[in-house]
């Protein structure tokens, strides 16, 4: 609150439109000229304007920046977010010396980020930013820009802004450990993982080295070491089967593809441990997901081309035992998160994913022992499969 009234919720962005007061916009004008009258003196000059569509928002016209202000703060607290954003970007807009305009620019933002605009968002939030030396709303602006330029898909503007935020020393271990995780997931929406990987570690460091982890929410770190799991989980899911490379290639990719899978488990692990339940359940989810994802991949996979029809179909049946697994692992990751998210209260997008996620396994397990049992007749051939005590791989 910095001791003023202020809207402390993450938010969206309201369309606010229209040219209130009472002036006019003119989109265009054309002058035409007459011939001079027979007494040699001119005709006059006609202006022709074309039309032009004027609105005024009469009702705020009617109110002082008190009256919009407290309107403002009533409608924000009734989640009114449309009708937030209009009374405090009509303050901010008219009232230019109002005590109460810095507030209203970022409570005007934190209704637009409601409403997932982020245009207008970024527009009332950057005229408040000051990430250099900025304090207070200044700073809490400044965060939310780069919010806005993360959704707005400006991650190289949103990478470079959140590291002057994160080399300030002014600035208490929670908010610069923020600002480089932040700027971490922003490098690897920028495709950028391996700087991403450096920047999230650098801030892990931060918060290990701290010796009162009370200074730093909880859903920093947790969020830090889930993103490392999404770097190694894209590296997994660049590693490609390819026939072509025989049996010999295919078990290569395959142990590789499940060091990779280990490397995302582990730091997926470690987000759950930090104790966030947001971030517990969502690391959760994503564990079930690779088992399952590696499943599919390896049922998936072309045979080796050195194989005969004969081959190839004993193959596919020793392979599908060998594997079957891994859906009883994902069964049991995706069962263990669900309980935690309903002990905790947790309620998200990535517990009902992990509900709909652990019906599907299940049912593919069934259907899968169904299929097993009218497979071929047993046949020796050499199945590549990963190593069950594949280390955790970096790139």
């Amino acid at each position: 609150m910095h001791g003023r009234k202020r809207m402390e919720s993450a938010g969206a962005t309201w369309l606010w439109a229209g040219v209130l007061g009472l002036g006019l916009v003119l989109t265009g004008c054309r002058t035409t000229g007459a011939a001079a009258k027979p007494d040699g003196t001119a005709n006059k000059q006609v202006v022709e304007f074309d039309p032009v569509t004027v609105t005024a928002d009469l009702e705020l016209d009617k109110l002082n920046d008190e009256e919009l202000f407290a309107a403002g703060t009533s409608a924000f607290a009734a989640n009114d977010f449309k009708q937030a954003a209009r009374y405090f970007g009509r303050l901010a807009d008219f009232h230019p010396n109002s005590p109460h305009r810095r507030q209203a620019l970022y409570n005007a933002g934190l209704a637009h980020q409601r409403l997932k605009e982020w245009d207008d968002a970024y527009g009332r939030f950057s005229d408040l930013a000051e990430p250099q030396k900025g304090q207070g709303d200044a700073l809490d602006a400044s965060f939310r820009l780069a919010e806005t330029l993360y959704h707005l898909e400006r991650y190289e503007e949103a990478v470079k802004l959140l590291g002057t935020l994160a080399a300030r020393e002014d600035l208490p271990p929670g908010r610069r450990i923020e600002a480089q995780v932040q700027q971490g997931i922003c490098q690897v929406e920028a495709g950028r993982t391996d700087e991403a990987e450096g920047t999230l570690r650098k801030a892990l460091a931060a918060y290990d080295a701290l010796p009162d982890k009370a200074e730093v929410e909880d859903y920093f770190p947790a969020q830090a070491h889930f993103f490392v799991g999404e770097i190694y989980r894209l590296h997994y899911e660049a590693v490609k089967l390819e026939a072509s490379r025989g049996s010999d290639g295919l078990a290569q990719d395959l142990n590789y593809k499940a060091e990779l899978l280990l490397s995302a488990q582990g730091h997926y692990l470690r987000s759950i441990r930090v104790g966030n339940g947001y971030w517990a359940t969502a690391a959760g989810a994503q564990i079930g997901a690779l088992y399952e994802n590696l499943y599919e991949h390896m049922v998936n996979s072309p045979t080796p081309p050195e194989l005969n029809a004969e081959e190839a179909e004993v193959y596919r049946q020793e392979l599908r035992k060998k594997i079957r697994v891994l859906l009883t692992k994902a069964i049991n990751i995706y069962e263990r998160t669900l309980e935690a998210a309903e002990r905790i209260g947790s309620q998200n997008a990535f517990v009902d994913r992990t509900r709909q996620s652990l019906e599907k396994v299940k049912s593919l397990l069934l259907a899968d022992a169904d299929a097993d049992g009218s497979g071929a007749e047993s046949k020796e051939v050499s199945v590549p499969m990963p190593a069950s005590n594949a280390g955790a791989k970096r790139r």
